[in-house]
């Protein structure tokens, strides 16, 4: 028995380490991976927490009664724009908004135009969309081009008649 090994047997050892080799990398990447995720996976659920405090706060805000304005805190209105009247006189006093009221209208109006932002982009890239932009500027290219050409035959017919009145002038 000899302790030779054939050339086939090392061919399969070294696919063998190679495997193992390649099975090492795979788990250290899906436990990495895995880690990252959990990672992730941890603070998406503390950003929802600390989400479900503010909105908790922000429920008890809108449920207390406005604060009444007293008689002695004067409204003041910066401007008198758009009014007849003079400054220092006042037909009727301006209307407070309270602040968490504000707020959700100023949100509301923001969400509607980013939401129709989107519906916008959504309808601008879409394939039909693309499709006409690309046809268009196609033709559009092709137009330039037989335009161009056509000026250049122009310039060399009006250069070549130039080039013959020289020639009989000279003549």
């Amino acid at each position: 028995m000899t302790d030779e090994w054939s050339v086939p047997g090392w061919v399969v050892l070294a696919a063998l380490a190679v495997l193992a080799v390649l099975v090492v990398v795979l788990v250290l990447a899906l436990v990495r991976t895995r880690s990252r995720h959990t990672a992730a996976l941890e603070g998406a659920r503390a950003d929802a927490a600390a989400l479900a405090l503010q909105v908790e706060a922000i429920e008890q805000r809108l449920a207390e009664p406005a604060p009444a304005v007293r008689a002695d805190e004067t409204e003041y209105v910066v401007t008198m724009l758009g009014r007849e009247t003079g400054p220092g006189e006042s037909d009727e006093p301006a209307p407070v908004v309270p602040a968490p009221l504000f707020a959700d209208l100023v949100l509301r109006e923001g969400v509607v135009q980013a939401a129709s932002l989107a519906a916008g982009l959504r309808r601008a890239l879409a394939p039909e969309a693309r499709h006409r932009i690309r046809f268009e500027m196609k033709r559009e290219v092709k137009r330039a081009r037989k335009q161009r050409r056509a000026d250049l035959r122009q310039a060399k017919r009006e250069y070549d008649a130039r080039q013959r009145g020289a020639v009989e002038n000279a003549a």
